[in-house]
Protein backbone atom coordinates (compact mmCIF):
# COMPACT_ATOMS: atom_id res chain seq x y z
CA UNK A 1 0.00 0.00 0.00
CA UNK A 2 1.55 3.79 -0.97
CA UNK A 3 1.44 5.78 1.84
CA UNK A 4 1.37 9.36 1.66
CA UNK A 5 3.21 11.71 4.14
CA UNK A 6 1.80 15.32 4.14
CA UNK A 7 3.78 18.47 6.33
CA UNK A 8 1.28 21.34 7.17
CA UNK A 9 3.17 24.03 7.26
CA UNK A 10 0.43 26.89 6.63
CA UNK A 11 -0.12 28.56 10.17
CA UNK A 12 1.30 31.89 10.87
CA UNK A 13 3.24 31.30 13.57
CA UNK A 14 1.84 34.32 15.94
CA UNK A 15 3.16 33.41 18.97
CA UNK A 16 6.50 32.62 17.79
CA UNK A 17 7.10 35.37 16.15
CA UNK A 18 8.65 33.80 12.82
CA UNK A 19 7.78 31.27 10.54
CA UNK A 20 8.51 28.06 12.97
CA UNK A 21 8.97 25.71 9.47
CA UNK A 22 12.04 27.84 8.76
CA UNK A 23 13.54 27.78 12.53
CA UNK A 24 17.30 26.02 12.85
CA UNK A 25 16.82 22.52 14.79
CA UNK A 26 20.14 20.12 15.41
CA UNK A 27 21.06 21.95 11.88
CA UNK A 28 18.19 21.75 10.00
CA UNK A 29 15.10 23.83 9.92
CA UNK A 30 12.03 22.07 11.07
CA UNK A 31 10.94 22.14 7.57
CA UNK A 32 13.55 19.85 6.73
CA UNK A 33 13.44 17.61 9.85
CA UNK A 34 9.70 16.42 9.30
CA UNK A 35 9.87 15.98 6.18
CA UNK A 36 13.03 13.57 6.21
CA UNK A 37 10.89 12.01 9.22
CA UNK A 38 7.84 11.14 6.79
CA UNK A 39 10.13 9.96 4.20
CA UNK A 40 11.25 7.35 6.50
CA UNK A 41 7.76 5.51 6.39
CA UNK A 42 5.97 7.34 3.69
CA UNK A 43 6.64 7.04 -0.32
CA UNK A 44 5.36 10.28 -1.08
CA UNK A 45 5.98 13.24 1.28
CA UNK A 46 4.21 17.04 0.09
CA UNK A 47 4.14 20.08 2.09
CA UNK A 48 0.66 21.76 1.92
CA UNK A 49 1.22 25.68 2.27
CA UNK A 50 -0.21 29.08 0.65
CA UNK A 51 0.87 29.27 -2.18
CA UNK A 52 4.20 30.73 -3.25
CA UNK A 53 5.06 30.50 0.78
CA UNK A 54 8.09 27.99 -0.18
CA UNK A 55 9.01 28.13 -3.93
CA UNK A 56 12.66 27.50 -2.87
CA UNK A 57 12.73 24.33 -0.94
CA UNK A 58 13.54 21.19 -2.69
CA UNK A 59 10.60 19.10 -2.09
CA UNK A 60 7.17 19.00 -3.85
CA UNK A 61 4.54 21.84 -2.38
CA UNK A 62 0.75 21.77 -3.19
CA UNK A 63 -1.17 24.98 -2.38
CA UNK A 64 -3.91 25.03 0.35
CA UNK A 65 -7.01 25.27 -1.22
CA UNK A 66 -8.39 27.51 2.22
CA UNK A 67 -5.41 29.61 3.36
CA UNK A 68 -5.47 31.49 6.28
CA UNK A 69 -8.79 29.34 7.49
CA UNK A 70 -6.62 26.61 9.58
CA UNK A 71 -5.05 23.37 9.54
CA UNK A 72 -8.43 21.39 8.80
CA UNK A 73 -8.77 23.08 5.72
CA UNK A 74 -4.80 22.20 5.04
CA UNK A 75 -5.49 18.08 5.94
CA UNK A 76 -9.15 18.42 3.13
CA UNK A 77 -6.64 20.29 0.96
CA UNK A 78 -4.06 17.05 1.71
CA UNK A 79 -6.82 14.75 0.98
CA UNK A 80 -8.30 15.58 -1.95
CA UNK A 81 -4.55 15.65 -3.43
CA UNK A 82 -4.45 11.41 -2.73
CA UNK A 83 -7.91 11.05 -4.63
CA UNK A 84 -6.77 13.31 -7.62
CA UNK A 85 -3.22 11.29 -7.82
CA UNK A 86 -5.52 7.89 -7.82
CA UNK A 87 -8.21 9.33 -9.98
CA UNK A 88 -7.00 7.06 -13.21
CA UNK A 89 -7.34 3.88 -10.81
CA UNK A 90 -10.77 4.42 -9.57
CA UNK A 91 -11.59 6.02 -6.31
CA UNK A 92 -10.32 4.11 -3.47
CA UNK A 93 -9.31 4.23 0.18
CA UNK A 94 -6.07 5.20 0.87
CA UNK A 95 -4.21 7.05 4.13
CA UNK A 96 -2.50 9.92 4.48
CA UNK A 97 -0.29 10.50 7.57
CA UNK A 98 -0.38 14.16 8.63
CA UNK A 99 2.17 16.51 10.82
CA UNK A 100 2.52 19.72 11.97
CA UNK A 101 6.08 21.32 11.46
CA UNK A 102 6.44 21.87 15.21
CA UNK A 103 7.24 18.25 17.37
CA UNK A 104 10.66 17.85 17.25
CA UNK A 105 10.59 14.58 19.31
CA UNK A 106 8.60 12.70 16.84
CA UNK A 107 10.14 9.26 15.94
CA UNK A 108 10.16 7.43 13.00
CA UNK A 109 9.56 4.03 14.96
CA UNK A 110 6.27 5.95 16.16
CA UNK A 111 5.68 6.91 12.56
CA UNK A 112 5.78 3.55 11.34
CA UNK A 113 3.69 1.75 14.46
CA UNK A 114 0.77 4.77 13.58
CA UNK A 115 0.72 4.27 9.94
CA UNK A 116 0.76 0.61 9.99
CA UNK A 117 -2.01 0.58 12.63
CA UNK A 118 -4.27 2.55 10.37
CA UNK A 119 -3.17 0.09 7.26
CA UNK A 120 -5.18 -2.70 9.44
CA UNK A 121 -8.03 -0.17 10.96
CA UNK A 122 -11.69 -0.31 10.10
CA UNK A 123 -11.89 4.11 11.49
CA UNK A 124 -11.13 7.04 8.88
CA UNK A 125 -9.09 8.43 11.24
CA UNK A 126 -6.61 7.34 13.63
CA UNK A 127 -4.55 9.74 15.98
CA UNK A 128 -3.24 9.57 19.20
CA UNK A 129 -4.58 10.90 22.36
CA UNK A 130 -1.88 12.15 24.95
CA UNK A 131 -2.67 13.64 28.41
CA UNK A 132 -3.37 17.26 26.61
CA UNK A 133 -6.18 15.21 23.99
CA UNK A 134 -6.54 14.14 20.87
CA UNK A 135 -3.50 14.99 18.60
CA UNK A 136 -4.88 15.59 15.56
CA UNK A 137 -1.48 16.61 13.70
CA UNK A 138 0.01 13.73 13.89
CA UNK A 139 -2.52 11.34 13.04
CA UNK A 140 -3.71 9.01 10.15
CA UNK A 141 -6.67 10.03 7.89
CA UNK A 142 -8.53 7.93 5.15
CA UNK A 143 -9.46 9.67 1.62
CA UNK A 144 -12.85 8.03 2.65
CA UNK A 145 -13.60 10.86 5.33
CA UNK A 146 -13.38 13.85 2.79
CA UNK A 147 -17.21 13.91 2.11
CA UNK A 148 -17.86 14.12 6.16
CA UNK A 149 -14.55 16.51 6.72
CA UNK A 150 -16.00 18.93 3.30
CA UNK A 151 -19.30 18.75 5.05
CA UNK A 152 -17.96 20.47 8.76
CA UNK A 153 -15.90 22.48 6.89
CA UNK A 154 -18.29 23.91 4.80
CA UNK A 155 -20.83 24.37 8.06
CA UNK A 156 -18.11 26.45 9.21
CA UNK A 157 -16.36 24.11 11.54
CA UNK A 158 -12.42 24.74 12.16
CA UNK A 159 -11.34 22.83 15.30
CA UNK A 160 -9.80 19.67 13.79
CA UNK A 161 -10.96 17.65 16.72
CA UNK A 162 -14.67 18.78 16.67
CA UNK A 163 -13.94 17.99 13.19
CA UNK A 164 -12.97 14.32 13.61
CA UNK A 165 -15.17 13.46 16.10
CA UNK A 166 -17.76 13.37 13.29
CA UNK A 167 -15.68 10.20 11.42
CA UNK A 168 -15.19 6.55 12.68
CA UNK A 169 -12.54 6.90 15.00
CA UNK A 170 -9.70 4.83 16.46
CA UNK A 171 -7.77 6.66 19.83
CA UNK A 172 -4.40 5.33 20.57
CA UNK A 173 -4.01 5.75 24.42
CA UNK A 174 -0.56 6.19 25.83
CA UNK A 175 -0.40 2.73 26.60
CA UNK A 176 0.09 2.01 22.97
CA UNK A 177 2.80 4.52 22.18
CA UNK A 178 4.82 5.26 25.30
CA UNK A 179 7.17 2.85 24.21
CA UNK A 180 8.11 4.94 21.75
CA UNK A 181 8.71 8.21 23.57
CA UNK A 182 12.17 9.28 25.27
CA UNK A 183 11.27 12.42 25.70
CA UNK A 184 9.11 15.16 27.48
CA UNK A 185 6.29 13.77 25.02
CA UNK A 186 6.06 12.94 21.82
CA UNK A 187 3.42 15.07 20.66
CA UNK A 188 5.59 18.07 22.70
CA UNK A 189 5.19 21.26 20.13
CA UNK A 190 7.17 24.20 19.86
CA UNK A 191 4.86 27.30 20.31
CA UNK A 192 7.27 29.94 21.22
CA UNK A 193 10.92 31.06 21.33
CA UNK A 194 11.48 29.52 24.84
CA UNK A 195 10.63 25.97 23.11
CA UNK A 196 12.60 26.42 20.50
CA UNK A 197 15.54 27.03 23.49
CA UNK A 198 14.32 23.93 25.40
CA UNK A 199 14.17 22.03 22.19
CA UNK A 200 18.02 22.74 21.48
CA UNK A 201 19.01 22.37 25.16
CA UNK A 202 17.28 19.01 25.17
CA UNK A 203 18.79 17.62 21.70
CA UNK A 204 22.10 19.37 23.15
CA UNK A 205 21.96 17.00 26.27
CA UNK A 206 21.67 13.95 24.02
CA UNK A 207 24.50 14.84 22.36
CA UNK A 208 26.55 15.58 25.36
CA UNK A 209 25.17 11.94 26.96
Amino acid sequence: MIRHGFLQAGGGSTRFGTDKALVQLAGKTMLQRTVELLAQVCDNVRVVAPAGKYNDVPWPVIADRWPGEGPLGGILTALLNVNQLAQPQGPRSSWALVLSCDMPFLTPDFLAFLADRAERSQAQVVVPQSRNGLEPLCACWSTNSVTTLQAAFDQGVRKVTEAMKRLPMEVLDESLWKRFDSHTGLFWNMNTPADLTEARRILETEVDE
